[in-house]
């Protein structure tokens, strides 16, 4: 008997809408709602656009929810 391989549609993670999202939210949720790239995330970051974030042990970044708001709220305002 052979094993099927599941459709990249089964497999792939899904993308989180912001209001499914607990009170933490990864670069990757900021640049699908968004529709930015990583690397422009990034940039904004290094220049002091960003929104703040909080680094985990691991290094990677997550942005309270709150936070975001007051960003995009700010940058409506701009």
């Amino acid at each position: 008997m052979t094993a099927k391989a599941k459709p990249a549609a089964e497999t792939a993670k899904p993308k989180r809408a912001v209001a499914q999202l607990d009170d933490k939210l990864t670069v990757a949720d900021i640049c699908a709602d968004l529709g930015v790239s990583p690397r422009t995330f990034y940039e904004w970051r290094m220049k002091g656009k960003a929104p703040a974030c909080i680094t985990l042990p691991n290094g990677e970044l997550r942005v309270t929810l709150p936070e975001y708001t007051r960003w995009l709220d700010a940058r409506k305002a701009a």
